[in-house]
């Protein structure tokens, strides 16, 4: 008998991306895609139930599926169609609670994948340059998506100490970008101007869809050789962007605002629906936030496809052009450049057309 792999959150494209590819793998027999939701595309030929994870019919599933791998992906930070906020907090930690708790009675669940978040982290003033795996935050976040992902996480160590018998793997994943992207930072990004916090350049990393798909592909299984998929990882592309960097790739003017005006300019566009400028977006585009990736490729033995520019990159082109296209921008900045300075030099004989 091959594996069978219950999914969770499969009603987002990413969950029905992993869906489809992890049908392939000649190891798994069965798999059982559950959410709450119909999705709208193509499952392959996974057995989808519509079951909410956070209610007890989640341990039937794993008794009647036998159930031995489980791939938790219902962890967001966007709502699913007129789903609120408070749907997905409840979603994200009641469902996984429930699901852990399905989870420690069955006797066939041997691996569970949790696709978390570098959000645990948080953004602060006071962050390190760099975080890695067992780098505490310096300010806890204290609300949204940031704070769901702390208390996941703890509940997945309370997992893991009570049943040591099953593999746990934690993916702390980048802001992820791509061309089917629904993420909130994605939505900010196809925003016609982006307004930014005055005085601040924040560093940021992204990790493309595909590569997410193929780290989770890799958790899923039994390690191999020479790597362990058990523990927790940091999941990104390499490099880092400057927000100013991502604006002028996108060809998008920005609108530096004040910081004490910020949070009324979040709380504008929440409310006409063009993004979720939620808190702790805000504090990611003015602090930024950076980690380490040694644990991804000593230890899982994975190596992206993609680096944060590249990942960006193909993010941009699904977006297509913006206001200040980037070639136009390059020629205008090249040609004050070779203005002379002022006060010094002499005029140019030609035009500088």
């Amino acid at each position: 008998m091959g594996k069978v792999v219950l999914v969770t959150g499969v009603a987002r494209q990413l969950g029905g991306r992993f869906v489809r590819r992890i049908q392939r793998d000649p190891e798994v027999d069965r798999v059982v895609a559950v959410d709450a939701v119909a999705p709208e595309h193509h499952l392959g030929g996974a057995d989808f139930v519509r079951a909410d994870i956070r209610q007890p019919t989640i341990a039937r599933l794993l008794a009647e599926h036998s159930v031995d791998t489980v791939v938790h992906m219902d962890v967001t930070g966007t709502p699913l169609g007129s789903g609120s906020r408070a749907t997905v907090k409840e979603t994200n930690v009641i469902g996984t609670m429930q699901l852990l708790g399905a989870c420690q009675k069955s006797p066939t669940v041997k691996r569970l994948v949790v696709k978390s978040s570098t959000n645990v982290y948080g953004s602060a003033p006071r962050d390190p340059a760099v975080f890695t795996e067992t780098t505490p935050p310096k300010s806890l976040p204290s609300g949204g998506f940031a704070k769901d992902t702390v208390e996941v996480e703890g509940y997945v160590r309370g997992f893991a100490r009570r049943r040591p018998d099953v593999a746990v793997c934690v993916l702390r994943f980048a802001n992820i970008l791509g061309p089917g992207a629904d993420t909130p930072l994605a939505a900010y990004f196809s925003l016609p101007v982006l307004p930014t916090v005055l005085g601040y350049d924040p560093r940021l990393q992204f990790v493309h869809e595909d590569d997410v798909i193929d780290v989770l592909r890799i958790a899923s299984h039994e390690p191999e050789r020479g790597t362990l998929n058990s523990g927790t990882f940091n999941i990104t592309g390499d490099g880092v962007l400057l927000l100013s960097q991502c604006a002028r790739r996108l060809g998008r003017p920005t609108v530096p605002v004040l910081m004490p005006a910020i949070s009324w300019v979040g709380s504008a566009l929440r409310t006409v629906g063009m993004t979720d400028f939620s808190p702790e977006q805000l504090r990611l585009l003015t602090h930024g936030r950076v980690v380490a990736t040694n644990q991804m490729r000593e230890t899982l033995g994975y190596r992206p496809k993609f680096t944060t520019a590249e990942t960006f990159a193909d993010f941009a082109r699904s977006r297509g052009p913006g206001l200040l296209p980037p070639e136009a921008l390059a020629g205008a900045v090249d040609r004050i450049a070779a203005l002379p300075a002022l006060g010094g030099g002499h005029p140019p004989t030609q035009s500088a057309n």
